[in-house]
């Protein structure tokens, strides 16, 4: 179990004056699509240089309750802390700093949902010193993932996604936007692959140790070839700064959700109506599996599609469409990546006898994920 405080690696700023300045950062745009790179830490000069001129820093007006003040978030397992009431006098707004990277030469950016969460519009400032206007397309809180467009030009500098999960070891560089301070450069490798948190996202993230601060939400991680395998969300920590524990978002999530939001605005995803976990060693003894493995059924909701097709607390899920469950995570995705409508036959073991439900899917209702929410 993690310990620690989650972090959104957001920075946010109470004053606009402050948060134009601290957008500032001083380098060389270059108008074209990063080549590719290969080297290891003695040449990260050479990809640093190479892929900040893609990298942006953002900044968003957030909404004006104390809940979106400081942007943090405690303990996986805690609710969110209490937060101090909206400032009083004039000119105060709480503004929001974070990082993104441009995707295509048009304007095409990638941040994070939870920087503009509460916006229309963006702020965006280029590693060569110019503050463009950006819309927000669409945002998804379930994979904290947003995309952005700056309007009046096809000559941005951008980059590409991974096509390949990076394995656990390789050298990855961070780009963002420390602390709102402008363009910083984090180097690190990558601490595990398809790590799951009861925080934030439902998603699973990979984790790096590259020393992420508030205000590189939203950056890139990349490989040692430039192309991007991540994109910055979460730090753990037990104060406010880095403890060279964080996560970012893998690529390929954000080719599943990236085209959605540009499509649509929003992310179409499955869903039953039923809250899972799941079976640990001590679930399976209790119940009397030999094999700790499946998801367990701990809520259903009323009128929802597991509930009209007879699923209960207790059941579990041991496969889903005649594949093997090993876990509720396992079970959300699958669940997930079905169309509204169509359906899948659940292998459900209920009282120590196996049993088949067909349900079918609904659409997930659009909703913010919480710390102790659970994938549905």
């Amino acid at each position: 179990m993690l310990s620690g405080t989650v972090i959104f690696a957001t920075l946010i700023i109470v004053n606009p004056a402050q948060a134009q300045a601290d957008l500032e950062a001083g380098s060389t745009a270059l108008p074209h699509q990063v080549d590719g790179y290969s080297g290891g830490p003695a040449d990260f000069a050479d990809l640093a240089e190479k892929v900040a001129p893609a990298v942006i820093a953002i900044s968003a007006k957030t909404g004006a309750t104390g809940e979106a003040f400081p942007n943090r978030r405690r303990d996986p397992k805690n609710d969110r802390p209490g937060a101090p009431e909206q400032g009083q006098g004039p000119g105060f707004e709480l503004i929001s700093v974070g990082s993104g990277f441009f995707i295509s030469p048009d304007g095409y950016a990638v941040t994070n949902s939870h920087i503009v969460e509460d916006a229309d519009t963006a702020e965006i400032r280029t590693s060569d010193n110019k503050a463009y206007s950006a819309k927000v397309i669409g945002k998804d809180s379930l994979s904290d993932l947003a995309l952005i467009k700056v309007e009046g030009r096809s000559d941005f500098a951008y980059v590409r996604l991974s096509d390949q999960l990076p394995r656990v070891g390789d050298w990855v560089l961070a780009v963002g936007n420390s602390f709102g301070l402008g363009g910083s450069v984090m180097a690190g490798i990558v601490s595990a692959r398809e790590r799951s948190l009861d925080a934030g996202s439902s998603q699973d993230f990979l984790q790096i140790d590259a020393p992420i601060n508030q205000g590189d939400s939203g950056g890139p991680s990349f490989n040692t070839q430039g192309e991007v395998v991540g994109v910055n969300s979460m730090i753990l920590s037990p104060g406010t700064g880095s403890a060279r524990v964080a996560f970012a978002v893998p690529a390929d999530t954000v080719k599943t959700v990236i085209p959605q939001l540009k499509d649509k605005g929003s992310v179409t995803r499955g869903w039953i109506g039923a809250e899972v976990q799941s079976v640990t060693p001590d679930i399976a003894e209790s119940l009397a599996m030999h094999d700790p493995r499946g998801a367990i059924v701990v809520g259903v909701e009323e009128n929802g599609p597991s509930a009209k097709t007879g699923l209960k607390s207790g059941d579990v899920i041991a496969s889903a469409g005649a594949e093997p469950i090993k876990s509720a995570s396992e079970l959300t995705k699958k669940i997930h990546a079905m169309a509204p409508g169509s359906s899948t036959e659940l292998t459900v073991l209920r009282q120590g006898r196996e049993t088949r439900l067909r349900v079918t899917a609904g659409r997930r209702p659009d909703q913010s994920s919480s710390p102790t929410a659970k994938p549905r």
